[in-house]
């Protein structure tokens, strides 16, 4: 089965719209499952699509791009891979096999993305500060439209050409660029976690940050199981401060009596 020009132009449309909503508007809820769906009903095999978008959301449960880090791009695997299992007819082992490459360069992609948006926000600083609001708004929808194209043109690749161009790519990037991008991949996460460090009340709770790091690095506790005991003191630190809220008001109700 060989796909139509509407169909390469809608499972291309499908993978630039996931990007772009999940960065603008997230008007939809463009996660795996849902996106490996839509292309099913494109190329004909909505259960084909809807079983390997449940497959990779699987695989994906718990890897979370925490404060810009890049992460494999599993929506898009799920695109690709219900493309070629319905088209190539080898089911769904194979689709994944394929899927998978397409996920890990789309790694690189975020990563060049995220390096080009840093030139753009600068500029976009330069513009402020001149003065010159309307091109600063300008410069600013540069960068969902790039985003989108992170995904689309991946995804436009496999269709047109087959899962061996995409190969070809990883292979023919030189050593040193790839290996630049996982480093720069690598410090990005340790980069968010600090700045999401800034902004939490350590100073007050920093008890609480040790017994999660002794749960996770010497006891070998998976992160939902921290989450729920950080869960169950999120409550009662809650409890405690409403009752205190509480007893405070009364006391200043009966002074004023």
């Amino acid at each position: 089965m060989e796909l139509s020009v509407v169909q390469i132009i809608l499972i291309t449309l499908i993978a630039y719209l996931k990007m772009t909503d999940t960065t603008t508007t997230q008007l939809f809820a463009f996660n795996t499952i849902v996106v490996g769906w839509l292309t099913g009903l494109v190329v004909g095999d909505p259960k084909m699509g809807l079983t390997i978008g449940a497959t990779m959301q699987l695989m994906s449960m718990g890897v979370v791009a925490v404060g810009g880090s890049s992460m494999p791009d599993y929506p898009i695997a799920a695109i690709i891979a219900t493309t070629l299992a319905a088209t190539t007819g080898k089911g769904m082992e194979a689709g994944l096999a394929i899927g998978l490459p397409v996920a890990m360069l789309g790694v690189n992609f975020d990563v060049i993305y995220k390096i080009f948006n840093g030139f753009l926000a600068r500029k976009e600083i330069a513009l402020i500060e001149e003065g010159k609001f309307q091109k600063a708004l300008n410069v600013m929808k540069i960068s969902p439209i790039f985003y989108g194209l992170c995904s689309a043109l991946p995804v436009f690749i496999c269709c047109v050409a087959g899962a061996p161009v995409v190969n070809a790519i990883l292979d023919f990037m030189p050593e040193w660029f790839t290996t630049g991008l996982s480093i720069a991949g690598g410090v990005l996460p340790g980069v968010g976690m600090a700045m999401l460090l800034m902004y939490m009340p350590l100073n007050k709770y920093w008890s609480f940050l040790l017994v999660g790091f002794v749960l996770a690095a010497y006891l070998s506790v998976p992160v939902l199981g921290i989450a729920m005991v950080g869960l169950a003191a999120a409550y009662e630190i809650y409890k405690k401060q409403m009752s205190g809220g509480t007893s405070s008001a009364v006391t200043g109700g009966l002074e004023d009596e």
